[in-house]
């Protein structure tokens, strides 16, 4: 093994490594399983191929952005908890910065702004979370069953348009999928290079699940502004499989109706989280610094990157020891290509509210929206230079239509 594999442990090291991902990583969740593999699997040896395929199963497994928690426990693996800290740090903040600066913007010279620039964004988002409905469905509703699943959750999604109202489509799904689906058994695996011992484990998934239904309940002993941005942010992290634009209706859900974020803002932000590296999952910090109602700004935007990343890191730090057991079970195979189908169900329900309904109005928002999906599909241009042509679209057509 080389001298830098040998001497690549330490946190801040892997803090390095991680960051030049987090500035580099454009793409999307795939891609940036790509990157982690080229880098640490084939450049760096961190582990073994089958390895680096069994723990990127496990966190497809588990609810939340699936590359941010293979690079946590990609960074527990080389220098333990700090680690993993430093793996998430590194991977996360440029494009959580930038976020932050973004919302800052549009609250200082948001009038400033040229007219249809937003509203290019916004369109931006429709193409972005088409294609994402179609490439998921393509993978996870390949047959009829799967299809009734996705379709049915998109329907009752709409019609009960509420976080509990998605988490209950889930939970219907896992059943539904317990029933129908007969998986065959896991293929042959290289055990996970990570240590960590059953009882450690179920005290951070305790913890997990504590906060998950204490939250609500001192979000309702104690109102504050901070405590509630928590519990939001905290449920969306814990209840979004499937990658990060799934995160899209949940978070939707919580901050337009209640007012801390106009759906204007949301939208645009979302469009902006397109053309920024790293995990969507960051459009949280969007939605932190956007906030109507103090915290907002800095603050506001690390309340709210913390809160939706917590779930990961007691997600993956406790089903680590269990995962040889849970990997080979086909009733939990089964049940979650129950999930994976409502999931695209929920996707397609967020494709029609919030963004269809609120960046197409005439034709030219059509239009415009067939354009970038085109060249997000068929001509593969980077998410970024399409928000960037988007956003100078939407201001050519206001001026000129």
């Amino acid at each position: 093994m080389t001298d830098t594999v040998k001497t690549d442990r330490g946190p801040w090291t892997v803090f390095l490594i991680f960051l030049r991902l987090g500035l580099t990583s454009f793409g999307g969740p795939i891609a940036h399983l790509g990157y982690f593999r080229d880098e640490l699997v084939t450049r760096r040896q961190w582990l073994s191929e089958r390895s680096y395929a069994d723990l990127v199963a496990l966190c497809q497994f588990l609810p939340g952005p699936a590359s941010s928690q293979v690079g946590i426990a990609l960074g527990l693996s080389r220098s333990g908890y700090a680690g993993a800290l430093a793996a998430w740090a590194g991977f996360t903040l440029p494009s959580a910065i930038a976020l932050i600066l973004f919302a800052l913007g549009i609250a200082s010279y948001g009038d400033a702004m040229p007219s249809g620039v937003l509203h290019g964004l916004e369109v931006v988002a429709v193409a972005v979370v088409s294609q994402a409905v179609w490439g998921m469905a393509r993978n996870l509703c390949p047959d009829a069953p799967r299809i009734t699943i996705m379709a049915a959750a998109t329907c009752i999604v709409l019609l009960v348009p509420s976080a509990w109202g998605q988490v209950a489509v889930i939970a219907i799904a896992a059943i539904i999928g317990l029933w129908m689906f007969k998986p065959r058994q896991g293929a042959a695996h290289d055990p996970l290079p990570i240590a960590i011992r059953r009882r450690v484990g179920l005290f951070w998934l305790t913890l997990f699940f504590a906060l998950l239904t204490g939250l609500p309940l001192l979000t309702a002993m104690f109102p504050n502004q901070t405590l509630s941005m928590v519990d939001a942010f905290y449920r969306a992290g814990s209840l979004v499989f499937g990658g990060g634009h799934v995160v899209l209706p949940l978070l939707q859900a919580e901050v337009v109706p209640s007012g801390w974020v106009s759906n204007d803002a949301f939208l645009a932000g979302y469009g902006a989280a397109q053309a920024v590296p790293g995990p969507l999952f960051t459009f949280a910090a969007f939605l932190g610094a956007s906030m109507n109602q103090a915290p907002s700004g800095w603050l506001g935007g690390l309340v709210c990157l913390l809160a939706i990343f917590a779930p990961s890191f007691l997600l993956v730090v406790g089903a680590l020891p269990f995962w040889e057991r849970l990997r080979g079970n086909t009733r939990t195979q089964a049940a979650l290509l129950g999930i994976n189908a409502a999931v695209v169900g929920l996707l397609l329900a967020a494709l029609y509210q919030p963004a269809w309904t609120s960046a197409i109005h005439a034709p030219r928002d059509f239009g415009l929206a067939l354009v970038a999906l085109v060249a997000l599909m068929s001509w593969k241009l980077p998410p970024w230079l399409i928000v960037v042509g988007g956003g100078m679209a939407g201001w050519l057509l206001s001026v000129t239509l």
